[in-house]
């Protein structure tokens, strides 16, 4: 097996983002009342979900080439995924199928959902209606956050990233399990995207896989994935 240059950069060669299965509160919208944001649950539905998500995953990361054993940090025992996850339930139910090929997970509050106050009464069609029409990146919902806060703190959580990416034993693969508008960000400030391109893309699916690939020869990462613009 060839070496790895102690020259080499220890980025993973693939950062993926997965949206959390569908939850309590996708099909509920009443219940963000009643039971607190972060405490809400995957639907029998999400937590299927989230084990078709496991075997795409699977499938997206099983290949490994001979020079990614140069590149990469390959471990012997297949767990080559590095996983960082939002402490919401919904999304560390939505990990849960994959912590056996998972090295280690660090669980992060600043990927956590946008917040739209704490007990919440249902969204009217007057604040989505306002939301729309301001734009939901600067849009502020009251007593929470807009998209620009979640930016702010996705800023931060890029800081302890990169210092995890010159860990020796950082695997070849980065997982990160969060929410819709927060994957969106994520994208946002990685790949530099105006406003204007954030609210072009409509929010990813529940379960959604986004992936983000190394090119070696640029040290850039490419969005693989084909996002949806927003329906107008």
């Amino acid at each position: 097996m060839p070496q790895k240059k102690e020259e080499e950069k220890m980025k993973p060669k693939r950062i993926i983002l997965i949206r959390h299965g569908e939850s309590e509160g996708n099909v509920d919208k009443t219940i963000y009342t009643r039971k607190p944001d972060w405490k809400l649950e995957l639907t029998s539905v999400g937590k299927l979900q989230a084990q078709n998500a496991l075997e795409a995953y699977k499938i997206i990361i099983e290949k490994i080439e001979e020079d990614d054993y140069v590149r990469y940090h390959v471990r012997a025992d297949g767990k080559n995924t590095m996983a960082y996850c939002s402490p919401l339930v919904r999304a560390v139910e939505t990990l849960e199928p994959f912590k056996p090929i998972t090295y280690k997970t660090h669980y992060d509050p600043r990927i956590r959902e946008q917040e739209w106050g704490n007990f919440q009464q249902t969204l009217t069609k007057e604040i989505r209606e306002e939301r729309y029409k301001f734009g939901s990146f600067f849009y502020r919902f009251p007593f929470g956050e807009s998209g620009a806060d979640v930016y702010d703190r996705i800023s931060s959580f890029f800081d302890t990233m990169y210092r995890d990416f010159e860990k020796k034993e950082f695997p070849i693969n980065a997982l990160i399990s969060t929410h819709g508008l927060t994957a969106k960000v994520f994208l946002m400030r990685w790949l530099h995207w105006s406003v204007e391109e954030f609210e072009y893309y409509d929010t990813p699916d529940n379960c959604q896989l986004l992936i983000m690939e190394r090119d070696p020869f640029t040290d850039k990462y490419n969005l693989i994935t084909k996002l949806i613009p927003m329906e107008r």
